[in-house]
């Protein structure tokens, strides 16, 4: 078995996240940390036991020892230090949103096809064997006419917010808010699915800093309209539908699914959430749920390719396209949008 020797970029709480399911592949080793502070990065290094700490992501580009790298920084850096580790041979697996403009999307995977290295999102849900049940039995509804996805979540961060602090969840200089955030885990999936829509109609709750707190969208595909809410100061408990002519798949969170249920359409219950009538198709999985990215990624390395069939560098451009839009309609920019 072949050992794949990875780096990280960032060391919060999403990192461990990773780090839990990719813990689960025997082909996984953590071998390098970058931070800023030298402190961060020991204290990190120690609770992983990682042999190697770098300050310098020049340093760490540079490194032979490491094959892979695992990006988690700020939405704004994803782009050039996705670069800089591919312009050294490292293959890249990239949090999500993979960039902050399509157009910086593009670049990256220009320089993953020059250099011969794997480019990746690390966009969990579409590559767990949740959605692989939803992909399966989307037939089973015949011809879609609607997708309502919802994710809102009080960010935990956002009273520091509201206190006055303008932290990084909060902060345009760093591509964030609330649809780069947790709203592209509604559409993500909407796009693996049905691609580019014809039209979209956006509107947002902005807050003072200059990002979007909430939001809703509107896209239009032939025969097929999908409804999009997401939110970053606000909870809802809504799963997502996808809704044909025959019946009705019932997501239980977009996010983080854990079960998928088919509704035929004569079927008799109340119609709000899944019951006792309505056929539960997923089970539980095997893995952790961040185990899934890890494994793809590996296997697209191992395996001499260089995107993902799902996560895939179209997907991912896409994706980043239509949210380019409806930054444009609701009046968010970045500092990419200069560039």
């Amino acid at each position: 078995m072949h050992k794949l020797r990875f780096g990280v970029i960032g060391t919060n709480f999403i990192t461990d996240w990773i780090l839990k399911g990719a813990a689960q592949d025997p082909r996984f080793e953590l071998t390098a940390v970058y931070s800023r502070s030298q402190e961060t990065a020991s204290r990190f290094a120690e609770t992983y036991n990682i042999t190697r700490t770098f300050t310098s992501l020049e340093e760490m580009a540079s490194c032979a020892d490491i094959d892979a790298v695992y990006i988690a920084s700020p939405n704004a850096l994803h782009a050039s230090q996705s670069i800089l580790m591919m312009q050294h041979g490292k293959h890249v697996l990239c949090e999500k949103p993979l960039a902050s403009t399509a157009e910086e999307a593009k670049r990256m995977t220009e320089v993953a096809r020059t250099n011969g290295v794997v480019l990746m999102e690390a966009m969990k849900t579409t590559l767990t064997p949740h959605f692989r049940t939803v992909l399966d039995h989307l037939p089973r509804i015949g011809k879609v006419r609607q997708y309502v996805a919802s994710f809102c979540q009080y960010s935990s961060r956002y009273d520091r917010y509201k206190a006055g602090e303008l932290i990084n969840a909060f902060n345009p200089q760093l591509s964030s808010g609330a649809l780069l955030d947790v709203g592209i885990y509604t559409l993500y999936p909407l796009v693996v699915m049905y691609g580019k829509p014809l039209r979209i109609k956006a509107s947002a709750t902005l807050l003072d800093a200059g990002v979007d707190g909430a939001g809703t969208v509107i896209l239009d595909y032939e025969g097929l309209t999908a409804t999009l809410i997401y939110s970053k100061i606000s909870d809802a408990y809504l799963p997502t539908e996808i809704r044909g002519e025959e019946g009705t798949l019932t997501i239980d969170r977009i996010n983080s699914i854990q079960s998928v249920h088919f509704k035929p359409r004569k079927f008799s219950g109340s119609g709000i959430g899944p019951s006792s009538e309505a056929e539960l198709l997923s089970s539980p999985a095997a893995f952790d749920e961040h185990y899934y990215e890890l494994k793809e990624f590996m296997d697209l390395i191992q395996n001499g390719m260089q995107e993902s069939a799902i996560n895939s560098w179209k997907n991912s451009i896409t994706t980043l396209e239509i949210m380019d839009e409806i930054r444009r309609q609701i009046g968010v920019t970045y500092p990419a949008d200069r560039s």
